[in-house]
């Protein structure tokens, strides 16, 4: 469907692409993949001739209708919903039309075509999108542009997805929804019928909708089958392969080098040794394997304050005259704690942030805490306050005073990856994941106690989401996070609280729980309350420990949960093609056609049985290391 051949780009004197191939089939759901600047949002636009190539050619077979979510997403008196079904360019032309059109020829022709199209059952498929990506009955009605930029690029989002395009591009679409949205988007393209790629740092989402991968790599695009974990295990495996065969080379390199040392002077090996020489010529220089060095991220250490470090008592917020957000919050946090705000955008999670920075003042009630407790406060909105002609050892120098040398400055924006070199570096000319980076270290430049993050991940590429994690387990004071990265939350978070309705509830279970909660929400059924024991304190072990322990646990658990899924499909499967070739032989007519062979239906029915026997086994293995983990 899609060919990408000896494509080559750069972007003033980087390269991007160089002469990079790659071919993408009809139905495929592939993810695109690689480190910030690698090219990815840039190969979308060439795909789409939003830019011309230097060199190579990509060809889209046939008539393929391409959907993209548009940069500008609509907005003035239009309804969000009719803005979702202006989307669909040929009914809404053939509606105008059918308005004008005094032909009766025509006009029947127009009508046969929106039968067709299913026009009719279009307004209720429209609304079932809107309604997934948050917008009830009411929203719907209401003019875009009463909406924020986020819930805009929602209703962009959902017009796209409503023109059902035969290539649907999607570049990052999950950033502007909380978990509720991202679940049912998740849904969604795994519905989806048509080919799609798809740029995103998502793990979860690479991993539940994709069965190809096709990752940027020093400058190529090289395509792996199955979702991003498989990915990352194959990829692996074949650097781990590569650097063998270099060691194998350069030992062979080094005995032959080592003969010819030896014996170049001597007449009865000389011919010999020649001989070897020109081995070595043919051999080439020894390349290197490369590898992506991660940057690491390192929070400063707080010194130990006694728990609670805030406590909440009745306490109501809300803005200016408006009515109350949150109500009578009787909460505590203290030194070791490590919970994840959930919730739909708008319940107030961004709200409870601000309250507990001290930048939204209690209404009612009383917020108590110690006079040295020191708050490190974390939104993307601060994105807008950078000074882009600045660099970051300016914004840093002066966040942390004039008493603060170079040394110091140095070092903190060090704990982020930042070089001395990307360090005097205009801000304007970083890009997104820089720009996170640099509030990071702003955020934290005073070691904190209280590590406030809303929507940290934002920007961020894989290897940069794994630093965080690294540096949150590690952190020694408390966090509280709001994130739709729900890999981030099931690697750090050991507290969910669900904010909704006005209130901030402790969630009892785990973000898997929530997100099965909500799937049975979404069809009707009521949310079973499911009490799970808490597991056993780790003997004499300090809350950082356990915090790691949880972690590798949780990251040991995921793929094992993902195998006996992926299993239990393939069991379903293979179920389903036995039931299919039982139904052939137990059909009086299949005997009594030629064109079936009735012996090869029945070495298939037994080659089904003996693989699920087989896939059977591997369910159970599989079943007994999840439990066992």
């Amino acid at each position: 469907m899609l060919h990408v051949n000896d494509l080559s780009f750069r972007h003033g004197e980087r390269v991007l692409f160089e002469r990079a191939s790659a071919a993408i089939s009809d139905g495929w759901k592939v993810g695109l993949v690689g480190r910030n600047g690698a090219g990815k949002s840039t190969l979308l636009r060439l795909i789409q001739g939003q830019m011309e190539a230097d060199g190579g050619s990509i060809s889209i077979t046939g008539r393929t209708r391409i959907g993209s979510v548009p940069q500008d997403p609509p907005g003035g008196d239009t309804a969000v919903i009719d803005a979702v079904l202006a989307a669909d360019v040929e009914r809404t032309a053939l509606l105008a039309e059918a308005d004008s059109c005094h032909d009766g020829v025509r006009l029947g022709e127009i009508h046969g075509r929106l039968e067709e199209i299913g026009a009719a059952a279009a307004p209720s498929r429209a609304a079932a999108i809107l309604h997934g990506l948050g917008f009830d009955k009411a929203a719907q009605a209401r003019p875009c542009g009463e909406f924020s930029g986020g819930w805009r690029m929602r209703v962009a989002l959902a017009g796209t997805l409503f023109s059902d395009p035969d290539l649907l591009i999607l570049d990052e679409p999950s950033n502007h929804l909380d978990i509720e949205a991202q679940l049912w988007l998740t849904e969604h393209l795994k519905r989806f019928r048509h080919t799609l790629l798809m740029v995103s740092h998502d793990r979860d989402l690479l991993n539940d909708v994709c069965d190809h991968i096709v990752h940027i790599d020093q400058h190529k695009l090289v395509t792996y089958n199955g979702n991003y974990d498989r990915f990352e295990r194959t990829r692996a495996e074949r650097l781990e392969n590569d650097a063998a065969q270099q060691a194998r080379a350069a030992a062979q390199r080094k005995h032959m080098q080592a003969f010819v040392d030896r014996f170049r002077a001597k007449a009865s090996k000389a011919r010999q040794a020649q001989s070897r020489l020109k081995m070595i010529e043919k051999l080439g220089p020894i390349a290197s394997v490369p590898v992506d060095e991660r940057i690491a991220f390192n929070f400063p250490p707080p010194d130990e304050l006694p728990s609670p470090i805030i406590t909440l008592d009745e306490v109501t917020v809300g803005y200016a005259d408006g009515p109350a957000v949150l109500r009578k919050l009787d909460l505590r946090l203290d030194m070791d704690d490590r919970i994840a705000l959930l919730g739909q955008n708008g319940n107030g999670k961004s709200t409870f942030i601000r309250v507990l920075s001290e930048r939204l003042q209690p209404r009612e009630g009383k917020l108590k805490r110690p006079s040295r407790l020191r708050i490190g406060y974390f939104s993307q909105d601060q994105e807008e306050s950078l000074d882009y002609e600045a660099t970051p050892f300016q914004h840093m120098s002066h966040a942390l005073g004039p008493g603060a040398g170079e040394t110091k400055v140095r070092a903190q924006l060090g704990r982020f990856g930042f070089s001395r070199e990307r360090g005097d570096l205009k801000v304007g000319l970083m890009s997104g994941g820089e720009k996170t980076r640099l509030l990071l270290a702003l955020a934290t430049r005073n070691a904190p106690h209280l590590l406030l993050l809303d929507e940290p991940t934002n920007h961020l590429d894989m290897d940069a989401r794994a630093s965080l994690v690294d540096a949150i387990n590690d952190f020694e004071g408390a966090v509280v996070l709001v994130s739709h990265d729900t890999h981030l939350v099931k690697m750090v978070a050991d507290q969910l609280w669900l904010v909704a309705g006005g209130k901030v509830t402790p969630f009892e279970g785990d973000i898997d729980d929530y997100q099965g909660r909500l799937l049975r929400e979404r069809v009707g059924k009521p949310a079973k309350r499911e009490e799970k024991p808490a597991p056993p304190p780790l003997p004499s072990a300090s809350k950082k420990d356990q915090r790691k322990h949880s972690a590798d646990s949780r990251a040991k658990r995921a793929p094992l949960r993902r195998a006996l899924e992926t299993l239990e499909k393939n069991i379903a499967k293979l179920n389903a093609e036995r039931k299919r070739i039982e139904a052939k032989l137990t059909d009086p007519s299949t005997y009594n056609d030629p064109g079936i062979n009735v012996a090869d239906l029945q070495r298939d029915k037994v080659r089904l049985e003996r693989d699920i026997a087989h896939a059977e086994h591997e369910w159970l293995v599989a079943q007994e290391a999840y439990e066992a983990a």
